[in-house]
């Protein structure tokens, strides 16, 4: 692909210079409405709604609040989709928040969420899907108790293992393992799904009688119950990572976006009443993987198949968000925020390796270090940091240059309010419960600071790492990809 370095040194402003400049160099125009759309739902099904639906009720207290939760995640996620789409028509360029907040704010705010996001975010979320992979691989063979917690984070680190060797090795077999998965998650959540509707037609409604009951009003459980359930919306805004590769985005974007998402908070909202509907609140709360207790509960001898159902698309998932993991670093090493070696690509098997294999060298240490909830309340508030940064973005072109505007316009009241639940998704835990992990997560996106102004802005690079990067690409076997190829 014909890729171009861009000055970080340009205007931090949008100018018509760059969508005159983009036309030559744009990538090959190979995704489609249906591709959009799988690609989209593909993501967003994942391991949240097998993981996720107990500790949303265990936040709210109550069945019919946390189903309002789920609705009010996937209308959350529509809203900041269809804002997604009106920036992907303004900036036709890959990349997402970086690139959105590259072009609007400039390079140093760009470079903070680069540095968040390929040391932090990114591993995160491999690490909390693989670890949900490992909840439901092992859950069969301790019935009717809890998983061992040194068997599921070696069934997580075994995974992320494998996974680095099939996307180092060969592109292809990687995106055929996540066509085969993304299959297997949408039969798992119709069985679900069919089996809790023939629940209810029996007449097993105890869990929606007094469905109020117990309800909490924290402001601070809401937020974290958000956390809960937007992680499994994850994947909303996957579309704006490769505009450059859309056939007219300006269409297949908004399209995609008001396909998938009604359709994933559909299916959502009906396994979840599957799931009330086979178990009493407590039940759900004290399942340490809801999909299997349900199978035990409604399938008998053949609840095997929800287990194995369940492992396969979240395996999926979790190949999926590793193969599109090395796109933000790859994008910013083409701008000069990251290190060269993270851009380079293998000489044989053309794959980018290095930023591969240092984003599982990270999620291996979070598997070790965490667990499934604490990563996900921790990937969350990192993550809706930067969405509110790039919602605010869209707003201040939508009232400053007004001219810039695509042939899509979103009303301006819905950035509005995914900028005002970031806002009350980034400070209702520190309101209500304070942690030092929240302190220790703010220190590190500012300690970006001390990088940027030296190797970034400056372009103060010591000699020895040039000597690492070489040693490096001599024994990983890589080189700098083509830039100016034309």
């Amino acid at each position: 692909s014909t890729m171009r370095r861009r000055k970080t040194t340009d205007s931090p402003y949008l100018s018509t210079n760059l969508s005159e400049g983009k036309e030559k160099l744009r990538l090959k125009q190979e995704v489609g409405l249906i591709s959009g759309v799988s690609l989209i739902a593909g993501t967003m099904i994942g391991s949240g709604i097998f993981m996720s639906p107990e500790w949303v009720l265990h936040h709210m207290g109550s069945p019919a609040s946390s189903l309002l939760i789920w609705a009010a995640c996937g209308l959350l996620a529509m809203f900041g989709a269809l804002s997604y789409a009106e920036l992907g028509t303004i900036i036709k360029e890959s990349g997402g928040e970086y690139i959105y907040i590259l072009r609007i704010f400039g390079p140093f705010p760009a470079f903070l969420f680069a540095y968040t996001s390929v040391i932090l975010v990114r591993p995160a979320g491999l690490a909390a899907v693989c670890l949900s992979f490992a909840e439901y691989a092992i859950a069969p063979f301790y019935p009717g108790c809890s998983s061992p917690q040194v068997v599921v984070k070696c069934t997580a680190a075994a995974c992320i293992l494998f996974l680095t060797i099939i996307n180092c090795l060969n592109v292809r077999l990687a995106t055929s393992i996540m066509n085969i998965f993304t299959a297997a998650k949408i039969l798992a959540l119709l069985v679900i799904v069919v089996g809790g509707l023939v629940l209810l037609a029996k007449g097993q409604t105890q869990s929606f009688q007094n469905a109020f009951q117990n309800t909490t009003a924290g402001i601070g459980a809401v937020g974290v119950a958000f956390y809960q359930g937007l992680w499994s919306y994850d994947g909303w805004n996957n579309l704006n990572y490769v505009t450059e590769e859309l056939k007219k985005p300006e269409v297949t974007l908004p399209r995609a976006v008001m396909i998938a998402i009604p359709l994933v908070t559909c299916l959502y909202l009906l396994v979840n009443v599957s799931y009330l509907a086979a178990m009493t609140p407590s039940e759900l709360l004290s399942s340490g993987a809801v999909a299997i207790t349900w199978g035990d509960k409604v399938l008998g001898s053949w609840a095997w198949l929800i287990s194995l159902s369940v492992a396969l698309s979240t395996f999926g998932s979790s190949n999926g968000t590793f193969f599109s993991g090395g796109r933000v670093c790859y994008i910013a090493a083409r701008e000069g925020h990251m290190p060269d070696i993270l851009s380079m690509a293998h000489v044989r098997c053309l794959t980018p390796s290095p930023a591969l294999l240092f984003t599982s060298t990270v999620s291996l240490i979070m598997i070790v270090s965490g667990s499934f909830t604490g990563i996900v309340n921790f990937f969350s508030f990192m993550a809706w940091i930067f969405y509110g940064m790039t919602i605010s973005g869209l707003l201040y072109l939508k009232i400053k240059k007004p001219e810039l505007s695509g042939s899509y316009k979103v009303p301006i009241i819905i950035p509005m309010i995914v900028l005002m639940a970031a806002v009350y998704l980034v400070l209702a835990p520190i309101i209500d419960q304070p942690q030092i992990e929240i302190l220790y997560i703010v220190l590190f996106i500012f300690s970006g600071i001390i990088l940027y102004f030296p190797l970034v802005h400056f372009k103060c690079h010591p000699h020895f790492l040039q000597r690492v990067t070489l040693h490096l690409q001599l024994f990983l076997e890589v080189a700098p990809t083509t830039r100016d190829a034309n």
